[in-house]
């Protein structure tokens, strides 16, 4: 479970991509769910990222994380 790492900022940030964009294609635009889907694109910019782009900048983020930490270490 090399890749989960609570204590690093860059994890928590490509989280939060993830949940951002998982959470743009799934909630509803209209209903009970509207106010917390309006957040939800507010958050992702409205326009200017797609779900499934902030989905793959946040497990990119992720595994560059991982990446680094490696090669600072000095592992391949």
């Amino acid at each position: 479970m090399r890749y989960i790492r609570p204590t690093s900022l860059t994890w928590w940030a490509g989280l939060l991509a993830v949940l951002t964009g998982i959470a743009s294609i799934t909630l509803p635009a209209t209903g009970a769910l509207g106010e917390l889907s309006r957040l939800v694109a507010l958050m992702a910019g409205t326009s200017d990222a797609s779900p499934a782009g902030l989905i793959f900048l946040g497990l990119g983020l992720i595994g560059l994380r991982d990446r680094l930490e490696r090669g600072f270490r000095g592992d391949r």
